[in-house]
């Protein structure tokens, strides 16, 4: 049984992968019956998607090793707070619970700048936790940053 701090690392790991990549280095993973069962960074510049975001392309994953598009049952670890596309694609998959670790004040849509996730007019509800592992992603995010200007 992973719990919610390793999960968190190995989000990080995806995000450090990205950031090689140069992409902006967010990563997600997806935990089903207590282990990992999907991994995602972001990929736009890899793939030329502007929706393979880390959350998108782990929720991809996780559905085909589901075969299903309903995602319940499922946890959702991602290194950076949710746009609103993620925050979506989380509710229409039936996510149980969303946990990400910096909140992103310039996009984020789980409280920060909008609040999609658990907006009180949508059919779907999920729980929701920050702050695990959020100084990491964030020196991670200022890092990838300064590095490029």
């Amino acid at each position: 049984m992973i719990d919610d701090l390793q999960a968190m690392h190995a989000a990080l790991t995806g995000a450090r992968l990205a950031a090689e990549a140069g992409e902006v280095p967010i990563g997600a993973v997806v935990v089903h019956n207590g282990a990992i069962i999907a991994r995602g960074q972001n990929r736009v510049l890899r793939d030329i998607d502007p929706t393979a975001h880390a959350e998108i392309v782990a929720l991809r994953a996780a559905a085909t090793v589901l075969a299903n598009y309903r995602l319940s049952g499922c946890t959702l670890y991602v290194t950076l707070e949710p746009c609103a596309m993620c925050a979506g694609a989380m509710i229409h998959a039936r996510i149980d619970r969303l946990v990400f670790a910096a909140a992103d004040p310039k996009a984020g849509a789980c409280g920060s700048v909008l609040s999609v996730v658990n907006h009180p007019q949508l059919n779907h509800q999920m729980q929701l936790q920050h702050g695990i592992a959020a100084d990491e992603s964030a020196e991670l995010l200022r890092k990838f940053f300064r590095e490029r200007r």
